[in-house]
Formats: C-alpha cells, structure tokens, sequence
C-alpha cells in the first residue's frame, strides 16, 4: 500500500492500514482520494461491515494537512481517539436510511444557502475563504453546497469553489454536528451556543435536529425561522412527538374542559418527575465519588446543573393577571405532581406556600396566594382511610411554609440508630413572590430555604422573582443583582406560556412557549385554525404548529418574527 501513495501523504496510508485492522472481517470501500494542491490531502472512507459488525455505516473523513507531519506518537493517539469516539456515537445514534436521504433530499433543494452558510462559518474551507479574502475581496467564492452523506454526529458535504483566475473546484469537506464556529468568523455569529447532549434516551432524528437548530441559531439571524421547518421535518420522520401539542385544546374558552386540563397536569407530572429522578441521580453519584458524565450509571440523564428547578405552566387558568385565574387548577396541578413522586418512587414531598409577610399592620399575603395553604390541607388527597391513598397525607405528602426552618432533616437517635424524623426528599413550592412593603422581598427567605435543602430538588411551581420596589429603598437598586442572578439560577424543567398580541391584551392567543421536557428545546408554536368547510363539520379545529426552535428560550422578537412568516 505504501506505493501507491506519494511520501507527503504516507502516514494517511497507516491510518488506513489500522483501520483495515481494526474491521478485518469487514469490507473496505475507498472514495477516490481528493488532492487539493500541495496545501491538503483529504481521504474520505466509508467502512461497510457485516450485519452483525458494531461498525455499522460508520462514515468517516480525515483531513490531513500535508505541509505538517504527526509523528508516531501523536497518529497512535488520534487513531486511538478517533475509533473510540466514531464507534461509541455509532452505536448509540444511527438515522435509518430513509431518513437520512430524506433529509439530504430535503435541505438540498430547499435550503442550499443554509447549507453554504455552515460550510462558511463551522468548516476549514470557511477559513480558507476568509484567509484569502483579507487583502483582496472575492478571490475566493463558495460558490456552492450539498450535503452527500449524514449522521448525528457529521455532515458530509460537497461544495464548489471559484477562486480568482483558476479553474472551478469541487472539494468535499466534513463537519461535526457539534461543532464551534471557525475563530475567523467568532465576530460574525448571533451567539456561542454549547453541544448539543447526547442522552441515550432520545432517539437518533432528534438528536440531530436539535444540533441542526444550533447551527441555525449560532448563523446570522435570519436563518432561525428554519428551526421550525427542521423540527416539522423530524417530526414527519418519526421523531419524538413529546413537544407535540394536542389539537383543539380551545384555550380561548373558560372555563377550560376536564380532558385539557388533565393534559397539563399529565405533561408537567411526567417532566417534573423526570427532572427529581435526574438531580437526585446526579448528587448520589457525587457522594458515591462516580465519574460524572452526562448519564448516571441507572441510565438516568443528567439534564440540570443543580437542584433549582423551575415549573411555569401558564395558560389561561392559571395566569394570575388574567380574570381566568382559577385556584382550583393551581392546587391539581400541584396534587398530580406531587402524588406522582410519592406514590411512584416513595420519596417524601413538602409542599409550601409562603406566608404573611410585612411590619406592624401592613402585613399579609399576596392576592393570589390568600387562603391557599388551607386550601390545600384540605382538598382531596385520597389518604382517608380505605382510600386509594391512605395515610400518605402525614408520611410522605406535608405540608410547609417559605423558608429554613420548614426545612425538615432526618433526626437518628444516637443510642440505637432509631429514625425519629424523615428528611424531606422533594420541596414544591407555589408561586413564591414579593410584594409591595416592608420587608416584603420573598427572595431572602427563598434563598436561606433552598440553601438549608442542600442537594434536594426545590421546584418552584409559577413563581414571581420580580422586585416590587418599595419605600426605604428596599427591592430597588441595593442589591438588585444578587437578587436576578438568584432567580437566573432556577433551570427550567416545565414550561407552557401562551402569546398573545400585547401584554394587556389576553385574546386572541396567537400561540404558545414551551419547553414540554428537559430533554426537549423550546419550541414556539403558532395557533392556526382549520379552513371552515359547511359541509363538513369534522374540519373545523386548531392546531398548534411548531414555527422556532432552540436550545434557550427564544425572546419576544424572534417569536413574533417566526410567527409573521
């Protein structure tokens, strides 16, 4: 083999040689090697393994520079590297066929300009590029681009160049879905986004979709709108329906039905208990002294970097500035959530809600929290005796106020190691808020409490973080910061916001913001109505359509931009 190589590009054919090794019993097909001057060699190789092989459709691509040569050292470690890593993704994430030529398909004839737009800003011929257009402008042109082959972890294109006063080119190059923007083009993008996780509990189209819309979002602007394009396709092609939105929820009708209102509080239980399992997962491996990586070793993901969770479901029942706002919702919802975490995974929950607060006379609790925490003692647990839950209102369901001393910890008796008081597993806390007045900030007494839980999940269930400025100077300048990078620091498990046209105006919702699972992104949806047809009543409807997607929440702006097209 090492004759048919020319001496720059030896080292390329040991490469290949421990390729060959490593899948022996496996076919080797070879792309024609492509020559692009004296400045690189680049060889595209494509390992085509038996059925059973664990190098299924394992399409890989080095770039070689020929100009620098590795010693023997550094090749044994990218060799190393390189197999471990292709292997593993492999494994874990593979788009059936179908799909991935669906996908080529699909962004080669309709988005030719996105696809030149990575190739310019994530792709070493994007630094080319820019290299030699420093001191003369269009020398060289990316004239043109289209993607040959895909996975989750790469992208293999192919794209035509015009340089000044040579011949057109076609140059194939390979980028990692994962992959940061070239340093040459660091000044020119919206913003630096991290990877995109792979957890091992999503399936391969979506994984890739989510790390397609972080190309989209780290591009100049005007390519986010085709977030939602991508997002309908993954759905098309059998992604994950979970930020699907149910059809005819009929959100605009008040009181909403038992079935909708059923449908949120099933959406938020599912997505709170994923995110408890997942941050008491994390915090065992840490005492355990385990190796963090991004899933424990129960196959639990690792989705927030602490214990601060944040729940926001606010369609119209429960928006607290509109005249919708009903109590009753507020309270199943918190039920549903928190029987879901002691009667399916026995972990004993606390459920507060703040009390009085203010000087002298002008004390007293936000409007919307009046009389709730008695409410709530007395609804309907099912704990009664012969009841589907009986006794569990006392053991593992309490009840509590904002702040440390509502902190319970396990009490042991020191002479026999007897428990004589259970630590509280899990904290729920509803709409914690300020209000005008002295001493009125909820924020000290939130952070002293969620200090005191230690590693124990405290959700936050609507909460309003915001200062009301009051006399004496309290909730206004001093201190401001701390208190924002406080409420920053709860990460969001669960949220469903509708849109409406202004924030006075609450009819007609023009949509919704979701972000329905910790595994999902946001998601903007627009609310369209079905065309009417006389002669068929069964048509008549609304649908929720996924219009942006992203890995942050997406700001007013890009929402009503997405929207209006």
């Amino acid at each position: 083999m090492g004759r048919i190589f020319n001496s720059q590009s030896l080292w390329v054919a040991t490469l290949l040689h421990s390729l060959l090794v490593i899948n022996s019993f496996s076919p080797l097909t070879l792309l024609p090697v492509r020559n692009s001057g004296a400045r690189a060699v680049t060889t595209s190789c494509r390992i085509s393994p038996q059925k059973h092989s664990p190098l299924a459709a394992l399409t890989t691509s080095i770039h070689i520079h020929a100009t620098r040569q590795p010693s023997r050292l550094q090749l044994s470690a990218q060799q190393d590297a390189f197999s471990s890593t292709s292997t593993t993704s492999a494994l874990k994430f593979q788009l059936e066929d179908s799909q991935v030529d669906f996908c080529r398909g699909y962004l080669n004839k309709h988005h030719a300009d996105f696809l030149l737009k990575i190739v310019e800003f994530f792709s070493p011929l994007g630094a080319e590029m820019a290299n030699a257009n420093v001191w003369s402008g269009s020398s060289y042109i990316l004239e043109d681009a289209k993607i040959i082959d895909l996975s989750c972890d790469q992208m293999h294109l192919q794209v035509n160049i015009v340089r000044r006063n040579k011949e057109r080119t076609t140059e194939t190059v390979l980028i990692d879905m994962n992959a940061d923007p070239i340093p040459q083009k660091m000044r020119s993008i919206s913003q630096l986004l991290p990877p995109v996780p792979d957890y091992a509990n999503q399936l391969p189209i979506d994984v890739w979709t989510r790390r397609l819309v972080r190309f989209c979002w780290m591009l100049p602007s005007q390519y986010a709108p085709v977030t939602g394009k991508i997002l309908q396709l993954a759905l098309q092609l059998g992604g994950s329906h979970l930020h699907k939105l149910r059809e005819n929820l009929y959100l605009n009708q008040v009181p909403h039905n038992v079935y909708v209102r059923q449908y949120f509080y099933d959406m938020a239980k599912d997505a709170v208990v994923e995110a408890v399992l997942s941050v008491r997962a994390k915090y065992k491996a840490t005492s355990d002294n385990a190796n963090i990586d991004a899933t424990s070793a129960t196959n639990v993901p690792f989705y927030f970097s602490s214990n601060r969770l944040l729940v926001t479901c606010q369609f119209p029942e429960l928006n607290t500035s509109m005249d919708s706002y009903r109590i009753g919702t507020l309270l199943e919802l918190v039920r549903t959530m928190a029987l879901a975490l002691a009667t399916q995974h026995g972990l004993r929950v606390r459920v507060c809600v703040q009390g009085s607060m203010g000087v002298g006379i002008f004390t007293g609790t936000p409007k919307s929290l009046s009389g709730v925490q008695m409410l709530l003692q007395r609804m309907d647990w099912q704990s009664l005796q012969g009841e589907t839950h009986e006794g569990i209102v006392g053991t593992l369901i309490n009840f509590g106020g904002v702040g440390p001393e509502h902190v319970v910890d396990e009490l042991v008796d020191p002479k026999d190691g007897t428990v004589l008081q259970h630590a509280d597993d899990v904290f729920i806390l509803l709409c914690p808020q300020s209000m005008v007045g002295i001493d009125c900030s909820i924020t000290p007494l939130l952070e002293q409490m969620v200090n005191k839980a230690g590693d124990r999940p405290v959700i936050l269930v609507n909460p309003d973080l915001v200062d009301k400025p009051s006399s004496a100077g309290q909730q206004s300048v001093r201190g401001r910061q701390a208190r924002l990078d406080f409420a920053s620091s709860f990460e969001t498990a669960f949220c469903f916001q509708n849109v409406y046209i202004s924030g006075t105006s609450y009819f007609p919702i023009l949509g919704a913001v979701t972000k329905l699972h910790p595994a999902e992104p946001w998601i903007a949806h627009q609310r369209r109505d079905y065309l009417e047809n006389d002669a068929d009543d069964d048509s008549k409807g609304e649908v929720y359509v996924p219009v942006l997607a992203s890995e942050t929440r997406p700001t007013g702006e890009a929402i009503l931009e997405a929207f209006g097209r």
